[in-house]
């Protein structure tokens, strides 16, 4: 048994707190969109098709059993990784988890990159914003966060497809890879990581070509980003800055940008990595208007094509899978903080 306090324990008791989390999640999606009145077949597709092929898509997905039969089937097949076949014309007969599969690592992709343009830009500028407070340093920040943090995603994609993609041609204008068939064909998918597959091949023009296409979606989504933890890291530094230790580091001689690093920014991180931790998570779904700016084919475009397409099955696995995705990145977040401040594991 672990011993109360330890890493292991505190780690085993998150994982256990995560499954009512998930279950919650999972029962809120599945009374939106079996309880509320109506449902979802006969949404999606009324005026589309004919009522004896509604009734016979409801008959195929259970839909027409009562809601308490329905729920622990729906459990089963969601712990299984059964979410069905594909209604839609694009993925028709297709099972849902293997299409999804195939685009959640373009996803995942972009969700990194983004993530660490927005942890570089937002953490470095909130670190010069909150050891210089009301310079000018600390002034031109607060002004940027303001700004960026509310200028819409797909106008800044647009933006930088315009001025990056077709003024300078520094950068391609959209997709995941342009390959030549001949000398340039894709990385193998043994990830679906097109970068981490490149390195895995030993292709680093491959690797150049996958990181081309990557730095615009994710400049894109990582400065949208960046203005909140821009404030959030200049918030928590400002706060543990003018701390008591703080004052007596200084009083000892030791040197500004030390106490800022070794002091002041390492106590100010728990609050800042949560964040972090949480808004990876919301990128995730964030990530729909960026896939659509640039035509990235991960989940965000799948989801939108599936709406397009009314697919109801595969709307349900894509929404499932983001609420698997959000709880277990939970989880981590809450073991990375038991690991840098103990006093949380009690």
């Amino acid at each position: 048994m672990p011993k109360q306090g330890s890493l292991l324990a505190y780690t085993v008791s998150r994982l256990i707190l995560a499954l009512p989390t998930l279950l919650v999640l999972l029962t809120v999606l599945f009374l939106v969109l079996r309880i509320l009145p109506g449902d979802p077949i006969s949404a999606l597709e009324a005026g589309r098709r004919s009522t004896r092929d509604i009734a016979a898509d409801k008959a195929r997905l259970g839909l027409n059993l009562p809601w308490w039969v329905q729920y622990p089937v729906y459990l089963s097949q969601v712990f299984s990784g059964n979410f069905g076949t594909s209604l839609g014309q694009i993925y028709l007969g297709q099972p849902v988890l293997q299409v999804i599969l195939q685009k959640l690592p373009a996803t995942i992709e972009l969700a990194t990159g983004a993530m660490l343009v927005a942890t570089l830009v937002g953490v470095g500028t909130g670190i010069i914003a909150g050891s210089r407070r009301d310079r000018p340093p600390d002034i031109v920040v607060r002004l940027y966060g303001s700004i960026i943090w509310v200028i819409p995603v797909f106008w800044l994609g647009l933006m930088l497809q315009l001025v990056f993609a077709v003024g300078l041609h520094w950068f391609p204008p959209n997709l995941r890879y342009e390959p030549d068939p001949v000398f340039f064909p894709p990385p193998s998918h043994l990830t679906g990581l097109y970068t981490l597959d490149s390195l895995l091949e030993g292709r680093i023009d491959k690797l150049a070509i996958s990181l081309a296409h990557l730095a615009l979606p994710s400049l894109t989504l990582g400065l949208v980003l960046s203005g909140f933890f821009t404030r959030t890291v200049r918030a928590n530094l400002l706060r543990t800055i003018n701390s008591d230790y703080v004052e007596a580091a200084r009083a000892r001689g030791i040197r500004e940008r030390y106490i800022v690093y070794r002091y002041a920014f390492r106590n100010a991180l728990i609050p800042v990595v949560t964040i972090l931790g949480l808004q990876f998570a919301i990128l995730f779904a964030g990530a729909v208007l960026t896939e659509r700016t640039f035509s990235w084919d991960g989940m965000g475009t799948l989801l939108l094509t599936s709406i397009d397409s009314r697919d109801y099955p595969m709307i349900q696995g894509t929404v499932i899978v983001y609420a698997i995705i959000i709880v277990a990145i939970s989880v981590v977040i809450d073991v990375i903080n038991g690991f840098i401040d103990p006093r949380v594991r009690y």
